[in-house]
């Protein structure tokens, strides 16, 4: 297939994950700044746009078959404009379940990890607790300042991409807590994907029910989920000092991710999705 992909390229955007999954399965790829879409030749099978945060330009509406990757609905700043540009695509996909029940033409195609980027040699624990990131708003930042307090032997800050499966290859525990404040809860993020991949027991705030074992990852097995603030500093004492049961976990996931959840598979889904909508 030949695939014309539109996204505005930074380091480490989820564009540039699916370009390399389609390029690995070998369809020929050219990718456009969403600026420079009007130079677009309409000699593609199909042009899909990556959702990169900004809603102010799209494609031109000539360019056929069109496609849409959603990745922010569970952003209520986000959603409004989301819907009002999907309305114009033949085919959406969307990283979150319930949007795509609410977005017209959509199928759910969740986020993943890129084995270039996310996956990291084992190494030794130099740090409890990694968190790679900003503080983000109440009540992420309170939690990240807790952890900071009581485990001084941590990493919770920012980092380039490139260094982020290494810093938490090198934690005992990956953190993570996402707050959605929209309807559209049941977002499995992005870090998820790569704390898992890193090869590190993942500790996550829950979600909505049925969440993470919507994408096979179950509490205890592959990962390990908190609900209230004195459960999350229960459980990190217990992991801290049960390495072998850590580990196991770790090892869970990180083998249910690489089965199961880079961008390899979900360039696969969308490709055959593309194929049963478009016939290419």
């Amino acid at each position: 297939m030949k695939l014309a992909i539109f996204y505005n390229r930074h380091p480490g955007v989820v564009g540039e994950y699916f370009e390399r999954g389609f390029k690995s399965l070998g369809h020929a790829v050219t990718q456009f700044q969403i600026a420079d879409a009007p130079s677009a030749k309409e000699s593609y099978d199909v042009y899909l746009r990556i959702d990169h945060g900004d809603y102010a330009q799209d494609i031109p509406t000539q360019l056929r078959p069109a496609a849409f990757y959603v990745v922010d609905a569970h952003l209520e700043r986000s959603w409004k404009s989301i819907r009002r540009q999907a309305s114009r695509f033949d085919l959406v996909f969307c990283a979150q379940r319930r949007a795509a029940q609410l977005l017209q033409r959509a199928h759910w195609v969740p986020l993943g990890c890129d084995p270039e980027i996310h996956v990291a040699p084992p190494m030794a624990k130099r740090y409890d607790v990694a968190f790679v990131g900003n503080d983000g708003g109440v009540p992420r930042k309170l939690y990240l300042q807790e952890l900071r307090e009581r485990y001084p032997n941590s990493f919770i800050g920012q980092a380039p991409y490139t260094q982020m499966a290494s810093l938490y290859r090198q934690a005992k525990i990956g953190f993570h807590y996402i707050e959605c404040t929209s309807p559209l809860k049941d977002h499995v993020s992005m870090r998820v994907y790569e704390i898992l991949a890193s090869g590190t027991m993942l500790l996550a705030n829950a979600l909505e029910p049925g969440a993470f074992d919507g994408v096979g990852f179950h509490d205890g097995e592959h990962l390990a989920v908190f609900h209230r603030p004195q459960e999350l500093f229960t459980l990190i004492e217990h992991y801290l000092t049960h390495e072998e049961e850590r580990e196991r976990i770790a090892a869970a996931g990180q083998a249910c991710v690489m089965q199961r959840h880079t961008y390899r598979h979900r360039a696969e889904q969308m490709v055959q999705l593309m194929h049963d909508t478009f016939g290419v």
